[in-house]
């Protein structure tokens, strides 16, 4: 990086920002130095009385705005142009809030996807990071250490009898779960893995194929053999896509990018029974909705609470990141014991998954959502701002078609025709997105009509409730 991109990048802007135009009495530094706020009060005091603020300060604040097409450039010119972003360059986060390097803040209520369990900056969070590298921070998996094995015993604590791989993403951990259907099948022939429409795994040649999208897959053919799809929820389309070759059903226990669908009591008990009946596995993608989002460990626990019959569920398989770390990758799969003798030495591997590091933060992460009784907060949060999803499509019925979800897994759809949104061809979803940022809150858009809410586990109820008044603000502008 440049001496002058750096020069840009020093923290200025979290100072009230400067117009460099010379106003009419003031004396002050050139502007490639950022006065002290004590300078920047004298300025002012000596400035002719006819001076207003503004015209001080004047919006928009060039040398802010010189720093973030800077920072922008540099994307452009040297990252992959694999992401559609938004026009937003982000500074710093404190909590549930985020803020550019203009200064603004906005309502964070995508989480980073899901990611952010703690929100921003989170101290726990900082002081696990400090502590354990100063201690150890990377070991090869040929030694043992401490955090891993805690780590793996508070997941199985929470999941049952089995034992977990680490890794360091959602897409490795699925990647774990097609390996270890492969290998449960393979004496017998058997590979093929039955996935759902409107599903989404990950990014990999192997998550492409066995997501039920075909944007996804769109120049990356011939796809990985062994994966089909067939609709979510739909138990009778699974038991008619069997054939000799199957040895496995994946599914997602709520869908997230295919707009916030949950898994329904009958699917997920007619899985395990279809799934007992015929020999295969049954592996859950808890990669988005799990961690306590939904107010249980995973959605599938959620989802079954009071349901006769379902106290001895379990899945066979299940895949684990983003909240896990709370910002941190780390991701995991976890295997029921009947199971774990499958992957044996030599059958898996990964040179970062699991590091001392990694599991410390991930521990510090279970230690604050469980002492904090952030699963409870996410339900109690939720069901409100659910509430006020509901009462927003009550009072706009012609912008907003549904609203669903669990916990702090939340989605609402927009309706077909929204006359202020009708003039772009850009999606419904990506539209009102910019809008809601523009009026200081991120979302997540997930296919062309739905928006997704993911926030902190430790949203607080104000915090909410000004969610909902950004999003009625900009609702009732949309006519």
């Amino acid at each position: 990086m440049s001496p002058d991109i750096r020069a840009h990048l020093k923290p200025r802007h979290l100072l009230p920002p400067l117009d460099c135009t010379p106003v009419a009495g003031l004396q002050m530094a050139a502007c490639s130095k950022a006065p002290s706020r004590y300078l920047m009060r004298r300025a002012i005091r000596s400035a002719n009385a006819n001076t207003s603020m503004k015209d001080i300060v004047p919006p928009p604040p060039a040398l802010v705005h010189q720093e973030q097409k800077m920072i922008q450039e540099l994307f452009s010119k040297h990252v992959l142009p694999t992401y559609g972003r938004f026009d937003l360059v982000l500074h710093r986060g404190q909590g549930s809030w985020l803020f550019d390097v203009n200064g603004r803040r906005y309502l964070d209520m995508g989480g980073g996807i899901a990611v952010c369990s703690l929100g921003h900056a989170h101290p726990g969070i900082t002081q696990a990071l400090v502590e354990q590298s100063q201690r150890l921070i990377h070991v090869s998996n040929l030694y043992y250490h401490e955090p891993q094995g805690r780590l793996a015993q508070k997941i199985v604590s929470h999941l049952g009898q089995g034992r977990v791989f680490f890794c360091n993403s959602g897409a490795e951990a699925n990647e774990g779960l097609y390996k270890l259907a492969r290998k449960f099948g393979h004496t017998e022939g058997r590979f093929e893995i039955i996935t759902a429409l409107n599903s989404f795994h990950g990014r990999t040649l192997g998550g492409i194929a066995a997501t039920g999208q075909e944007k996804v897959k769109k120049g990356f053919e011939p796809m990985v053999a062994g994966f089909r799809h067939v609709p979510y929820n739909d138990l009778t389309a699974i038991r008619e896509a069997l054939s000799p070759a199957t040895v496995a059903v994946l599914i997602e226990g709520i869908q997230g990018e295919g707009g916030i669908t949950p898994a329904t009591p009958e699917y997920l008990l007619g899985l395990r029974a279809l799934c007992d009946e015929k020999g295969l596995l049954l592996l859950i993608d808890g990669v988005q909705c799990g961690h306590f989002r939904t107010g249980r460990f995973q959605s599938f626990q959620r989802t079954l609470e009071g349901i006769k019959g379902a106290e001895t569920f379990e899945p066979d398989g299940l895949s684990m990141a983003k909240s896990l770390g709370g910002g941190f990758p780390i991701g995991a799969f976890w295997v029921r014991e009947k199971h774990a003798e499958l992957l044996g030495p030599g059958t898996h591997g990964t040179t970062y998954g699991g590091t001392p590091l990694g599991c410390a933060v991930a521990l510090k992460v279970f230690e604050v959502i469980e002492k904090e009784g952030l699963a409870d907060n996410a339900r109690r949060i939720g069901a409100f701002l659910q509430d006020e999803l509901l009462r927003l499509q009550r009072e706009h019925p012609d912008k907003i078609a549904s609203v669903r979800g669990v916990g702090l897994m939340i989605g609402f759809e927009l309706t077909r025709q929204i006359p202020g949104l009708s003039g772009s061809e850009k999606p419904y979803s990506m539209q009102l997105t910019s809008l809601l940022q523009a009026a200081g809150m991120l979302v997540i858009p997930s296919g062309t009509h739905v928006l997704r809410m993911l926030p902190a586990l430790n949203l607080s109820h104000a915090e909410a409730a000004q969610a909902a008044e950004i999003l009625e603000s900009v609702l009732a502008k949309l006519s």
